[in-house]
């Protein structure tokens, strides 16, 4: 009984989405292509998506850590803990501190220079070799800093132990805490970037190990890596799905959140696409594979977090300037400091205080400020459903002017709904839908999906139908009730030789004015009624539309559509500016235009037909990524549907650029005040730092510096919370 959505002609045409693509080829949750998956990029573990790596063992894989895991630096942290506390207690400059005598037995005097000396080359080993790289690849930064630190002190406090020089520069408690102490600061620092590994690690473990492979005796369980597109799966109530694919069978409320960001159900039934790592909530499903492995939406998910996470970025690229120069700097007030100070006829007091210069200037904070609190950003954003690809995009997206929507697909569904009923005298709207319910039950056409659906969302009771025929090109018939009723636009009623009622016509001229598909219902001969079927409104497009307005930002609209139907939407959003029946191609001149005026454009599409728009905005966002998420042209992809997560992405970008600027001036200001205290600058009025003291000092920094950053996890990204 199913008509062919080519032989029907309703009236004034429903928008076709992007380029043409007609409202049929989309798939009805996501307004992407059904056929599109992504298939490039790294490739997940065959048959399975796990690529999760234990958090303390998670490997850093650039930067100064580069080969350093997590684990490695908790042990070191541990053991050399426990070997600093005889260090210090055997230190004859710390007893001398503090006033109390040093147990006396033989081999005594060697316990700080031993269990010293393990702890620089056992816990300074990371740091010996990060410097030296650095000093080779001639790019001097904070490992080169710390390393000549702690062998200054080193090579300082076996000299006093071995008597050279008579020095009195006993180092090694100092020694000690510094690499303790800095070492709990890169734990602390790895532990925070492994965190932000965490999106990542949880989409990993939402794919079941197994799968119900359905057969003609019944089902076998496989391995998901022995899926194929085509085969059906059965997952049972409170399973994860397997494998992207098709509902074939079965209705159930799934659990999306994994790719929207929203807790709330959704129902889904026969025809409807589902996602890999889904929970079918309440009853069990059958579902067509058609993607497995790498082409599945969470690997690419998978890819996104990941790009997203080893992405380069300009703040961080002046984090390492910064650095470069601090070294210089460091290196400078070093040699002043111990220049100055032999000078002054205190060669002791040289090496001390340019030791502790050296410390204090170490610009380690520095270094973790910026990418810390993108490594953060990128995962709670990855929580929330919004997928940062370039974190060049997050920088951005504080500074746009004005948000750019595509309305097919992004404001809108992408699909028609009912949204008016006209009817003859003595006929009520509900009799009127029934009767256009019963005629369209059994078809596959948007149009005809969309009347049926309103009809059981009035709980109407539809009637059954009989003698159904495709009139191609005009519209549809069948007998209800004994009597034939026909559905069509201006073609059908032009066939048929019909007038429409001038009451129904006064009440069907403004849909048609503003561009809606307008359907005549004729039963006997005799028009008795009409529906309106619009490209429906998300529900949430109003609130994510004011809430842009209420923080200062113009919000525009772009469509192929015509004037009057971009106009109708415009106005019940409360759009600032439209641009209607742009070809798919030219709506990049459009993000051009805004630009000209001086304005910053984050561009908000669908990442197909949008990709030109997408990547000359400032900030591209591809929203719907259900099924498609492996779009190269955004910077930032939307995993669900809801408008509001621009707001999301918004509210994030500058909770983050807040917590950089904080962490540089808290940084950059410590290394300030600092670095004369250490010199001596102050030593004329008794005010001194030691370089034990300095290491503290700067190894809280780099402490609070990371827990400032970790803040960032207070952030609440619901879109349901933010108005």
């Amino acid at each position: 009984m199913n008509h062919a959505p080519e032989h029907r002609e309703h009236g004034h045409s429903v928008s076709p989405g992007h380029g043409g693509r007609t409202l049929a080829s989309k798939d009805s949750h996501t307004g992407h292509p059904m056929s599109e998956q992504p298939t490039h990029g790294q490739a997940m573990p065959a048959g399975h998506a796990h690529s999760a790596v234990d958090d303390e063992h998670a490997v850093h894989s650039h930067g100064e850590h580069a080969g350093h895991s997590t684990a490695m630096f908790k042990n070191k942290f541990w053991l050399s803990l426990a070997l600093s506390i005889p260090v210090v207690i055997f230190s004859p400059m710390f007893a001398h501190l503090f006033g109390y005598q040093i147990p006396d037995f033989p081999g005594a005097a060697w316990i700080a220079p031993v269990l010293g000396s393990v702890i620089f080359f056992y816990g300074g080993l990371p740091f010996l070799k990060g410097g030296w790289k650095e000093l080779r690849s001639k790019q001097p930064g904070m490992m080169l800093l710390i390393t000549l630190a702690i062998t200054i002190a080193f090579l300082s406090s076996w000299i006093t132990t071995l008597g050279i020089g008579n020095f009195n520069l006993d180092f090694w408690w100092e020694l000690a805490l510094l690499v303790v102490i800095m070492l709990l600061g890169h734990w602390i620092e790895m532990r925070a970037l492994g965190s932000a590994r965490g999106a990542l690690d949880a989409l990993a473990e939402l794919l079941p190990d197994e799968a119900e492979r359905v057969t003609a005796e019944g089902t076998d369980t496989v391995r998901i890596s022995d899926l194929s597109v085509g085969d059906i799966v059965l997952v049972r109530s409170g399973s994860r799905l397997p494998a992207d694919g098709e509902i074939t069978e079965g209705q159930a409320e799934l659990d999306e959140s994994m790719i929207t960001g929203e807790s709330k159900t959704v129902p889904r039934g026969p025809g409807d696409s589902v996602v890999a790592g889904t929970v079918a909530t309440d009853s069990s499903l059958r579902i067509k594979v058609a993607a497995v492995g790498s082409d599945t939406a969470l690997a690419g998910i998978q890819r996104l977090v990941s790009e997203a996470q080893a992405s380069s970025s300009k703040a961080q690229a002046l984090a390492d300037r910064a650095a470069a120069f601090l070294f210089y700097f460091a290196l400078g007030a070093g040699i002043i400091t111990f220049l100055t100070w032999v000078l002054l006829g205190s060669p002791n007091e040289a090496v001390i205080r340019t030791v502790t210069v050296l410390v204090i200037a170490c610009p380690h904070a520095l270094g973790l400020a910026i990418p810390l609190v993108i490594a953060i950003s990128t995962e709670r954003a990855a929580r929330a459903g919004v997928l940062i690809k370039n974190r060049m995009a997050l920088e951005r997206m504080r500074t746009i002017d004005v948000v750019l929507f595509d309305k097919t697909g992004t404001l809108t569904l992408g699909q028609p709904g009912l949204t008016g009923i006209a009817t003859a005298p003595g006929l009520s709207d509900n009799d009127l839908l029934a009767l256009a319910a019963a005629v369209e039950a059994d078809s596959e056409h948007p149009s005809a999906r969309a009347i049926v659906a309103a009809a059981r969302a009035r709980a109407i009771r539809i009637p059954t139908a009989t003698e159904f025929t495709s009139l191609t090109g005009r519209g549809v018939t069948a007998s209800v009730g004994g009597a034939d009723i026909m559905i069509g636009g201006p073609n059908l009623l032009d066939a048929q030789a019909l007038t429409i009622p001038r009451e129904l016509q006064e009440q069907t001229q403004p849909w048609v004015e503003r561009g809606a598909s307008v359907l005549h219902v004729v039963r006997a001969g005799q028009v008795i009624g009409a529906l309106s079927l619009e490209d429906e409104i998300r529900a949430d497009s109003r609130q994510a539309v004011a809430a842009l307005q209420s923080r200062g930002l113009k919000v525009a609209m772009i469509t192929g559509d015509a004037q009057q139907v971009a106009e109708a939407v415009a106005g019940k959003l409360g759009i600032d500016e439209v641009f209607a029946q742009v070809l798919p191609q030219d709506k990049d001149k459009k993000v051009a235009e805004l630009q000209a005026r001086g304005l910053k454009v984050a561009m908000v599409g669908d990442g197909v037909n949008d990709s030109p728009a997408l990547a000359r905005a400032e900030v591209g966002i591809a929203i719907g990524a259900g099924t498609d998420v492996a779009i190269e042209s955004a910077g930032v992809v939307l995993a669900g549907n809801d408008p509001r997560a621009v707001m999301s992405m918004l509210e994030l970008s500058r909770a983050s650029y807040r917590k950089m600027i904080q962490n540089l001036a808290w940084a950059t200001g410590y290394n300030v005040i600092a670095v004369p205290l250490a010199a001596g600058a102050l030593a004329f009025a008794g005010v001194s730092i030691s370089p034990a003291i300095a290491a503290i000092l700067m190894s809280l920094s780099t402490i609070v510096v990371a827990l400032n950053a970790q803040l960032l996890r207070r952030i609440n990204l619901d879109p349901d919370t933010i108005h």
